[in-house]
């Protein structure tokens, strides 16, 4: 019997990748809430509220293979007309209540419609930075003038520079030359003045002027800017110290999830990439206007920015289109560092003469984001040969000690994420993120969000209430697969057993599968929160791509092992060594040998936002890294395929087996599913 195709139009959200068919005529609201999508609405859908709104996209989209046109949606109507004219609406907002399902189409849910909001898990750590950042504060006197020895007051400004502070070449524009004159007289010859410092030999430069002795705070952001989420961490530069961090969602993700998804958005949609080069520059106004909100720190005391992100984001982010990067030989329009005006970049939430310095790129696909890892973690300066890897949605890894450091990125997609899950949605309050499985009573328990207990604790129902059990993220889906696999749930090839194979009534018939029911509170009106097929499967081909990209780099090196593995980024502080090595994520090595970094690449970007010396270091390292690329290596595919399997179909892991005894089950028989009839017959086989 062969199912009839559905003809209904798909609609996809983003950021959180829930997708599903819909009748014309169904309201972007109604079809969130069928599908359990974070879409906020409190006047019942009567477009009073405006909590519903939403971004559509229109264009195509190569990999949904869809072309969403702008009759997608029903036309504007006078409910949101009213809406637009007494409250205004961001142009290209819809109401979701109001808005109707025509065709296929692509919705973004803005962070401010979402009832739980995104935790960005990109804290800063509490590192100590030697302090001698670019942008500084200096105090100079200066010689007064004299009609026999005529010069300018701004020369004479250039040579007290000189010769106080040994800074050479210094620059100016007209807004400071404007106010020279009056400020040196009224601070009787002694000024301060924010100067920014060039490390590269360029002209530095006069940001800002005050007259004598100033107690202007100066103050930078480091911003980590990833194909996901984005995080920016506000800095004192006379300590270093972080006086907040903020996160947020990248806009861009509705153009897709991955970064060729929006490379080919840019080759398919003439203007894309001006559209997401708009997108990302507004996000990043918004995220610097939260961290002068919460701290009270005026705008114009933010005069720099240092900016760490992969070559896609880099590219658009300077306004430059990618499609170079989409193909071979993957070529940057530069891959050096850039020292820019912030407003060349329209980041107008700064200082009038803020200053912006992004890392130097390693390579087409090996970004400024891998560059600050290794600012960070130095595997340069390692005495013993580390494997430094940075997880999200482009995964970069970095092998190397002393002796050299190779580098590579794999296309390890939005599953970590906890995108293109079935039950996956974004780090929220809700969202379960650790997960144990009992190997014997196969039930589960876990933990989320914004609950510090686990789900078999006294009190955990109540301490839920509040924001419900919405769904599970990134960290929940690794935990949860490596936990099916402990348990017997899971074969070594990734297939989940039915109810009489696995002794559990959790395992349920899905389709020509099965899945693993982990919560179900349909009983009172909740979501049934399951792993089925097509997660392990969204899973396997990540952690595949991860761990063939780590192994490529050991080829290349001409190792088997590693000495230690250091894990970075939001999944790095939040995944036990255990799990991510059940899994196959990594080499195997001692668990005491697999270390979290954090949030690593926005460390390096503190640090060279605090330390001159650090930039010219790293420019320095970058050029001294080999790169390898994965996408023309034809070993890649033989190690990716050899990862498929939980933990890996050949390579031995001896530092795993010490801790953890996997079950020896086989779900894949063929005539049935029961564990004895798998190993039944792989002994007639033999």
């Amino acid at each position: 019997m062969t199912t009839e195709p559905n003809t209904d139009p798909l609609v996809i959200f983003t950021p959180s990748g829930q997708r599903g068919h819909f009748a014309k005529g169904t309201s972007i609201l109604d079809a969130a809430r069928q599908l359990g999508v974070d879409l906020d609405s409190v006047c019942g859908g009567r477009g009073i509220c405006s909590k519903c709104q939403v971004t559509p996209s229109f264009g195509d989209f190569p990999k949904h293979g869809l072309t969403v046109s702008e009759e997608a949606l029903s036309e504007w109507n006078a409910v949101e007309e009213r809406y637009r004219h007494k409250r205004g609406l961001i142009h290209g907002r819809r109401l979701g209540c109001q808005a109707k399902v025509e065709g296929d189409v692509i919705i973004d849910v803005p962070p401010e419609s979402q009832v739980h909001k995104q935790v960005v898990r990109k804290a800063a750590d509490s590192r100590v930075i030697e302090m001698d950042p670019a942008t500084k504060l200096v105090v100079v006197e200066v010689e007064e003038p004299d009609m026999h020895a005529p010069t300018g007051d701004f020369e004479r400004l250039k040579d007290a520079l000189r010769e106080q502070w040994q800074i050479e070449r210094v620059e100016a524009d007209l807004n400071i030359l404007t106010r020279l004159q009056p400020t040196l007289r009224k601070g009787k010859w002694q000024v301060s003045l924010a100067m920014h410092i060039c490390h590269a030999g360029g002209p530095s430069r006069i940001l800002d002027i005050w007259p004598g002795v100033a107690e202007q705070g100066l103050y930078g952001l480091a911003i980590d800017l990833g194909s996901t989420t984005i995080a920016a961490h506000l800095c004192d530069l006379s300590d270093g110290a972080v006086m907040a961090s903020s996160g947020a969602m990248n806009p861009q993700i509705r153009f897709g999830e991955d970064l060729m998804s929006r490379v080919s958005y840019a080759m398919m949609n003439p203007g894309g990439d001006q559209e997401m080069t708009k997108a990302v520059r507004e996000a990043l106004n918004g995220l610097i206007a939260d961290l002068i909100k919460e701290t009270d720190i005026p705008p114009e005391r933010l005069y720099e920015a240092v900016i760490v992100c992969n070559p896609v984001m880099h590219h658009l982010l300077m306004g430059i289109d990618p499609v170079e990067l989409g193909q071979a030989p993957f070529a940057l329009a530069t891959s050096d560092s850039l020292s820019l005006q912030a407003s060349d970049l329209d980041l107008l939430a700064m200082a009038p003469r803020a200053r912006v310095y992004a890392l130097p790129c390693i390579a087409g696909h090996v970004g400024a984001d891998a560059a600050a890892v290794a600012l960070a973690e130095s595997p340069q300066s390692s005495s013993d040969l580390a494997l430094m890897v940075d997880v999200g949605t482009n995964a970069e890894i970095l092998l190397g000690d002393r002796d050299g450091v190779l580098a590579c990125s794999s296309p390890t997609g939005p599953a970590f994420e906890g995108a293109q899950i079935s039950s996956g949605q974004r780090a929220a309050p809700g969202a379960i993120e650790r997960i144990e499985i009992d190997p014997v009573t196969k039930e589960p328990r876990f933990r989320i969000i914004g609950v510090n207990m686990w789900s078999d604790e006294a009190g955990f129902e109540t301490a839920a209430a509040a924001t419900g059990i919405s769904g599970i993220c990134g960290s929940g889906i690794i935990e949860a697969v490596a936990e099916m696999r402990i348990a017997g749930l899971l074969d070594p090839t990734g297939l989940i057993g039915s109810a009489e194979a696995t002794g559990t009534s959790r395992c349920i018939p899905d389709g020509r599968t099965h899945s693993y029911v982990i919560w179900d509170g349909s009983a009172d009106g909740g979501p049934v929160i399951t792993v089925t097929q097509g997660d392990i499967r969204a899973i396997q081909l990540a952690k595949s791509a991860l761990y063939a990209g780590a192994r490529l780099l050991m080829d290349q090196r001409g190792v088997d092992k590693v000495d230690r593995v250091v894990l970075a980024g939001a999944f790095g502080a939040h995944i036990s060594p255990k799990h991510a090595m059940v899994l196959g994520m990594i080499p195997d090595v001692p668990l005491d040998k697999v270390q979290s970094a954090g949030n690593a690449a926005g460390t390096g970007a503190r640090i060279a936002l605090c330390n001159l010396g650090a930039r010219a270091e790293i420019e320095r390292v970058v050029r001294e890294i080999t790169k390898v690329e994965t996408a023309v290596e034809p070993k890649f595919q033989d190690h990716f395929v050899a990862a498929n399997a939980i933990p890996h179909a050949s390579d031995p892991f001896p530092e795993l087996s010490q801790v953890v005894t996997l079950p020896d089950v086989n779900y894949n028989t063929g005539g049935g599913d029961s564990a004895e009839g798998g190993r039944r017959r792989r002994r007639r086989k033999a």
